[in-house]
């Protein structure tokens, strides 16, 4: 498995406001993905279905190395 890192934002905002994530659901999801695509400011978004959410699409957001996560949340306007 690659080494991730994750954003001072992620770290300190988006687990603060969703403390239910897991570190691990993100690296799953950009490992595995339904869905991917390149995202402004070099950013790539990934999509995946986390079975511990209900089945629910957790959308992750990598900066430009693919590596390091900086946002993750439940995605409900994805379709597939």
């Amino acid at each position: 498995m690659a080494e991730y890192n994750f954003t001072r934002y992620f770290e300190k905002e988006v687990l603060r406001k969703r403390p239910y994530l897991q570190k691990r659901w993100c690296i799953y999801v950009v490992e595995n993905p339904i869905a991917q695509e390149m995202h402004e400011y070099n950013r790539y978004r990934f999509w995946g279905e986390i079975e511990e959410l209900d089945g629910k699409i957790l959308r992750v957001v990598t900066l430009e190395d693919k590596k390091t996560i900086h946002n993750a949340f439940p995605d409900r306007r994805f379709k597939r």
